[in-house]
């Protein structure tokens, strides 16, 4: 089973950026892979995936400060934060869908997730 592992949380001030990276174990060339997160108190949400043909998708006004990225060849997942606000604050979570499958239409339906990075953003 392929594993994710996600690196690049941390502490930023208001305004701050943050470039998370996750590694996969195994091939994903073959899954839908992207970011979920969950803020304290709240379900997680799906903040941006990118297909294995490179289409994107960004939820509500995301895409105008975050950048999803991949590369196959080295089966890494990225995203890049900038203008971070408090409200971005939350465990950030890789994921990958099944393979060969469109993006998972809620978190339940997940194949592979990451262990989850902390982000934290002060005001």
């Amino acid at each position: 089973q392929v594993q994710l592992a996600e690196t690049g949380g941390g502490s930023v001030q208001t305004g701050g950026s943050l470039r998370l990276s996750c590694v996969a174990s195994g091939d994903t060339g073959s899954r839908c892979m992207g970011w979920f997160r969950q803020a304290p108190g709240k379900e997680r949400e799906d903040v941006a995936h990118i297909d294995r043909f490179g289409y994107i998708y960004y939820t509500g006004s995301l895409k105008d400060r975050f950048t999803i990225s991949r590369d196959n060849k080295k089966n890494a997942l990225y995203l890049q934060m900038n203008s971070l606000k408090p409200e971005d604050t939350g465990v950030y979570f890789c994921a990958a869908g099944h393979p060969w499958t469109a993006w998972p239409e809620s978190p339940s339906e997940v194949d592979i997730w990451g262990q989850g990075t902390q982000v934290t953003v002060s005001s």
